[in-house]
This record gives C-alpha cells, structure tokens and sequence, in this order.
C-alpha cells in the first residue's frame, strides 16, 4: 500500500516547538515572545558566531562566561584582544573570536551600539556570513529569513527525500528551505527547525515516529530517512608536522610569543614552533634560542583541513632571552594544541 505524503507546513511545526522548544540561555521562548519579549540581538549574534562548527552542550558555558564578563557589545568592544581570546580558547577555529571582536567594535563604535536590524545589512559586518547574518536576521528581528544550518540540510533533504550527495546539494535544500519560511513567526520557526534536526531528526536512528512532520516525509516514506543526506566520499586529510620548544627559566617560567595576526590561530598566545609542514618533508629545527633542548615526546591535534603531529622539546634557558609566563596562566591562555604541548613539557 502506498504512503500518503502531506505537504509541509510550517505551522504543524510551530505547534510542535511550543510545546518541545529546547531552553537555552540566549533563547527567548515562544512564550516569552508571545508575550512581547524580544531578544537580546548581542545574545543571538554572540551564540550564532559561538555555534559555529560546535555543539549547543559545548557553547552554553562559554556563552555564560562571555555575558558575564562583557554583558553587552559595547563592553566586549571595549575589551582587551587578548582577555577575549583567552576566555575563547578550547572553542576552536580562533579566526572566529577575532572577528567577534572585529564586529563588536564596529557595531560599538560606527552603529551606536546597535545591530542592524536586515540580512543583508549584518552580512557587511565583520565574520558575518550568509548563515549567521540570516540566523540573526530572522531570530533577532523576525525577518523571514531562511536559515540554513547542518541540521535544517538534514531535515530538508529527508522531507524531500533529496539524494543528490553533498555539498552539491546544498542550493536545493537551501531552495526548500527558503520556500517553507513563513511571514509569521520566522525566528521561532528557525529555531523549530534546528531543534528538530537535533533532538528527532538526527543524523543516526531518527525518531521519525513522533516527528511533526511524519507524513509529510518523502525520505520516511521511502526508507531512505536515516541514509540523507547523502555525502560524497570524503579525501583523506594530510598529516603534517611541526616542532613546539617550551623552555623553562629558572624559576619555571615559560618562554612565549604571539602568532602572526593572520593565519591559523593567528594572534593567539603560543609556544614559540616551527611552520606547520607536510609530512613529506621535516620540520624546520630553528629553536627560538641557543640552548640544549631535549625532545619530550609528542602531541597530535587535528585541524579542519590536516592532522597535525608536534613534537615538543623542552630546555632551560636564559630570563633575558624573551618574555615568560607562569606556566598554569599560559596554558589556560592557548589554545588547545599548545596547551597539550605545554602540559607534556611541564610533566616531564
């Protein structure tokens, strides 16, 4: 017997999320926006650039801890580069926290301390793409934007029942999802959207019985659900390598320096290290200083396009040599690959 499919419809989802909505600390509940409350657009921005290539469990405490240190845009504009860095370490992709500081001070400083208040406007700021700029945009402002996030690509490949393999499936999924966008309620039904790809349309074992839109699903109703949205084969990231010298003074102080402003975790606190290279060749062996270094052991860490292997060799060395920190401060001020390298050099 053959499956009635329904047409989606944006209100059976709606209905759904006010009884299912998930509670976070930037969210206004339908509720709450009911009633009148809007949202804080430095709360959404501030979460949005957060969420990026991140999980909601990971966010909530970094998002607590920014809010609390700098309660609106104009106090995190005001803030020292390397005060937000630090409280960002262990979020990843750091090019993220300096364009977080790049837009707040425009918005600060050039726009009165106000977000605009459309898409296309938020897409000129600074670290504001198409995503984040239409994720504010309908969120903040209600403004029938279509957000398109991992989770919205899932469940509009499913609904439709969409095999093309990503990415090129992107432009159609982004094409549904913007024709199911209502007028109404955009921000909540965003965020109905999200919360159904990550609480019953999930990448494994979706729970397609108590979906919303059970029978409105062309991937349900195929048996193919759980296997969308197709990926093309994925190429074998490159393994590279690098050295990291962590040398100690006297009274165990380490030396550190500070990355290039651009690049890979540009700006950021670090041990001194060489450039990261291919494994077909070595590293450059230039330690920062004349000393007799010992090499430690290793720390590997992987990065969005390459895995990375460094070897961390330690060495007492000469105060006058550089600027030095108490070791435990400079380790909760990196980011994660060196204070994995600092942590080894430190235990031996």
């Amino acid at each position: 017997m053959e499956k009635r499919i329904t047409t989606p419809r944006a209100d059976v989802i709606l209905k759904w999320y006010d009884l299912h909505h998930r509670e976070m600390p930037w969210r206004v509940s339908p509720g709450d926006r009911k009633a009148g409350v809007r949202p804080d657009t430095y709360h959404v921005w501030l979460s949005e650039v957060m969420l990026q290539q991140t999980t909601v469990a990971a966010v909530r405490d970094y998002f607590q801890k920014f809010i609390a240190a700098w309660p609106t845009v104009g106090a995190l504009a005001s803030a020292a580069d390397d005060d937000v860095m630090a409280a960002w370490a262990g979020l990843g992709y750091y090019a993220r926290a300096r364009n977080l500081l790049k837009c707040a001070r425009v918005v600060a400083l050039d726009l009165g301390g106000r977000f605009p208040d459309n898409q296309a406007a938020l897409q000129q700021l600074p670290g504001i793409g198409p995503y984040t700029a239409a994720a504010v945009a309908a969120i903040a402002f209600d403004e029938p934007a279509a957000v398109v996030d991992g989770n919205v690509e899932r469940v509009m490949a499913r609904v439709f029942a969409v095999e093309t393999p990503m990415p090129d499936a992107k432009p159609l999924l982004k094409k549904h999802a913007a024709a199911l966008t209502p007028g109404k309620r955009p921000g909540d039904y965003a965020q109905a959207v999200m919360d159904l790809g990550a609480t019953i349309c999930t990448p494994r074992n979706p729970a397609c019985t108590i979906c919303p839109w059970f029978t409105s699903c062309k991937g349900r109703a195929a048996d193919i659900a759980d296997a969308l949205p197709r990926k093309a084969p994925k190429a074998a990231k490159p393994v590279r390598a690098a050295i990291a010298w962590a040398g100690f003074d006297s009274a165990g102080q380490v030396l550190v320096t500070r990355r290039p402003p651009r690049g890979l975790l540009g700006g950021m606190l670090a041990l001194p290290s060489s450039a990261f290279s291919s494994r077909s060749g070595p590293p450059e062996d230039a330690p920062p200083v004349p000393a007799e270094w010992v090499a430690v052991g290793e720390v590997r860490h992987t990065f969005t396009h390459f895995h990375l292997v460094m070897e961390v060799r330690t060495a007492l060395i000469d105060r006058a040599d550089g600027d030095f920190m108490n070791a435990d401060q400079a380790a909760g001020a990196m980011p994660t690959l060196f204070s994995k390298a600092l942590a080894l050099a430190m235990r031996m």
